[in-house]
């Protein structure tokens, strides 16, 4: 019995370290007077933009979009209407009535390519 509790207690006293160690590696702690003004959601407003922003960058960053193909494409109608330039290869899209050309992965295996 007194074996039984021991393991309990040191494993509860295990936990509670732990626990503590993982808060005080959980991210920063501003301390402010309570005499400065301070407005809590505005700081949630002004993260939440910056979130969204980063995100619409990282986006952009995967998606190369055209609005106007580069001289010397060639065009392809197999398995989909594709356009080869430079190396690169690029899906019409529509959108709001125009054209737009959306970077695409290799459509032909090497194989197939004439140079």
């Amino acid at each position: 019995m007194n074996i039984c509790r021991r393991k309990i207690v040191s494993t509860l006293a295990l936990l509670f370290v732990a626990g503590f160690a993982h808060a005080a590696a959980a991210g920063q702690v501003v301390v402010r007077k309570s005499s400065e003004p301070f407005d809590a959601f505005a700081v949630r407003d002004q993260v939440l933009l910056e979130h969204e922003w980063k995100e619409a960058l990282r986006m952009q960053q995967q998606i190369q979009i055209l609005q106007a193909l580069p001289l010397a494409c060639t065009p392809y109608s197999r398995p989909y209407i594709y356009y080869r330039c430079n190396g690169l290869f690029y899906r019409p899209y529509q959108y709001k009535n125009k054209e737009l050309y959306i970077q695409v992965d290799d459509v032909m295996p090497a194989s197939e390519l004439v140079e």
